[in-house]
C-alpha cells in the first residue's frame, strides 16, 4: 500500500474539508506514520476517519479529532509539552514534530513500553516517556507550555492546572464517562479562561483526579 499517498488523502478529505488550517499540522500528519501505531493485521485502515483499539481497552484516536486536538494547542516549535494518555504514541509523535519537548505518561506498562519501541524506532529523541497516573502530571518536569488530555475526564485534573506555564494552554476532553466536549484552557495573570469546541467521546481518564475506574 503506497501509505504516503494515504496520508495525504487523509489530510485532503478528512482534514482540509473540515477547517484544519494550521498548515504545520497538516505537514505533520502528512509526515508521520499512523500505519506503524497500529496492529499490523489492521494498518489498511489506519487512514481512515476512525478509532482502532490497541489493547488494554484503549484505542489510537480518529485522525480528525487528533488533528483538532493538536490545532487547539497553537504550537509553534519551542514548546514543552505534557501529553495524559500515550496510548499507542501517535498523537505524542504528532506533537514531537511541532513543538521541541513531549513528556507522556501512560497509565498501561505495556502500552508505554511498546510507545518507547515506536519512538526510538523512528527516531523522536525530543519524546519523553512514562507510566504512571498521568492525572498527577510530572511535577519534576513542569511547567509545561502546553497540556493535552487524550482521555475523557470529569474536569481538567488540579496537578495538571498547577503544572501549566503562563500563558499556557490545556486541552482535554471533558464531561461525562461516555460523552465529553474539547475545552481549551488558556492560563494567565488574570487566572483560567474557557473554550468549549467539539463534542467527542474518548475512552476516560482512570487516576486520582479522574475516574477511579474503567
Amino acid at each position: 500500500m503506497d501509505y504516503e499517498e494515504l496520508r495525504d488523502f487523509m489530510v485532503r478529505t478528512q482534514f482540509i474539508p473540515r477547517g484544519i488550517q494550521d498548515e504545520r499540522v497538516l505537514a505533520a500528519m502528512r509526515k508521520v506514520p499512523r500505519h506503524l501505531f497500529v496492529d499490523e493485521s489492521i494498518r489498511y485502515r489506519a487512514y481512515e476517519d476512525i478509532a482502532i483499539p490497541i489493547g488494554e481497552g484503549q484505542t489510537i484516536s480518529q485522525p480528525y479529532m487528533v488533528a483538532v486536538m493538536t490545532e487547539l494547542l497553537e504550537l509553534k516549535g519551542k514548546e514543552r509539552v505534557l501529553e495524559v494518555g500515550t496510548g499507542s504514541g501517535y498523537q505524542a509523535a504528532i506533537l514531537a514534530e511541532l513543538s521541541r519537548d513531549v513528556y507522556t505518561i501512560e497509565r498501561f506498562e505495556k502500552l508505554a513500553k511498546e510507545a518507547e519501541e515506536k519512538f526510538r524506532a523512528l527516531g523522536y529523541d525530543n519524546i519523553h516517556a512514562k507510566a504512571g497516573d498521568g492525572t498527577l502530571g510530572w511535577p519534576e518536569n513542569a511547567p509545561f507550555d502546553r497540556i493535552i488530555i487524550t482521555a475523557g475526564t470529569p474536569k481538567v485534573p488540579e496537578p495538571l492546572i498547577a503544572q501549566l506555564a503562563e500563558d499556557g494552554i490545556v486541552v482535554a476532553p471533558v464531561g461525562e464517562r461516555f460523552s465529553q466536549q474539547l475545552i481549551k484552557v488558556k492560563k494567565s495573570e488574570r487566572g483560567l479562561s474557557e473554550e468549549y469546541h467539539t463534542m467527542c467521546v474518548f475512552v476516560p481518564l482512570v487516576g486520582k483526579y479522574g475516574w477511579d475506574r474503567e
